[in-house]
């Protein structure tokens, strides 16, 4: 995930000590540099780890307690936490694998599944680069130890050559862009697909929440909860568009 460059030039001095980073001397300086890479590999470990976690925990515990999508479980002969790691991992990781034969319209009416797994989505593709530096900020805020580290990341992201490492502007544009795109295909689904047979049987909020887990998924992980051969040609063509 992303390039670590640390050949680059070493910052210039002046440059911290207006961005309020204090040092002095070359090896500071490279030594400045080397812990922040070091605390920047500290940081996405513990983020890939921390969300797989939570996702893994969360689904585990609404298969526990709801029991219309652990009967489905049951049915098909899925452990419970098989099928939770499983599917978080290849959530997260955009791989879009299910392990059912329908990948997920069996849960078409188990919202808080969808739910959960919409972050996993986000999270592991488009979203990562923001959540990272959100991340930084956030240790640094908090952790006066590592605070040289994290404005050092924050205020050099082009120096330290990791590509998901973005500047702020980029990473707010980043966001903008996502969630434009979701709701331009969130807007265009509700329209046309509300009272369709793909949609058949589910609620108005089972319906929200079933369209905002397509149109997310179309640019990411390709996890579905319709059948595809049943929605309008133009909403194909539109997640052609959006892939």
């Amino acid at each position: 995930m992303g390039i670590i460059n640390p050949s680059s030039s070493p910052p210039n001095s002046l440059e911290l000590i207006e961005l309020g980073i204090v040092v002095t001397g070359v090896d500071s300086l490279a030594n400045l540099k080397y812990n922040s890479i070091k605390l920047l590999s500290f940081v996405v470990m513990g983020y890939l780890l921390a969300i797989n976690f939570v996702g893994v925990a969360s689904v585990s515990v609404y298969l526990a307690f709801v029991s219309s999508a652990r009967n489905i479980l049951k049915k098909k002969g899925l452990n419970l936490f098989t099928f939770a790691l499983f599917t978080v991992v290849s959530t997260f990781a955009s791989c879009g694998f299910v392990p059912t034969n329908e990948n997920m319209m069996v849960f078409s009416k188990n919202s808080g599944l969808l739910l959960i797994l919409i972050p996993q989505v986000l999270l592991g593709n488009t979203l990562f680069p923001p959540f990272l530096r959100f991340s930084i900020w956030f240790l640094g805020k908090f952790v006066k130890k590592v605070r040289p580290n994290s404005d050092y990341l924050l205020t050099k992201t082009w120096e330290i050559g990791y590509h998901h490492l973005l500047p702020g502007l980029h990473s707010s544009l980043l966001v903008g862009t996502v969630v434009g795109f979701v709701g331009i295909q969130f807007t265009l689904f509700c329209s046309m697909e509300w009272d369709s047979v793909a949609l058949s049987g589910l609620s108005s909020y089972e319906k929200v929440v079933g369209i905002l887990f397509e149109s997310v998924n179309s640019r990411h992980s390709g996890e579905t909860i319709v059948d595809l051969s049943t929605i309008a040609s133009a909403i194909l063509v539109l997640f052609v568009v959006m892939m």
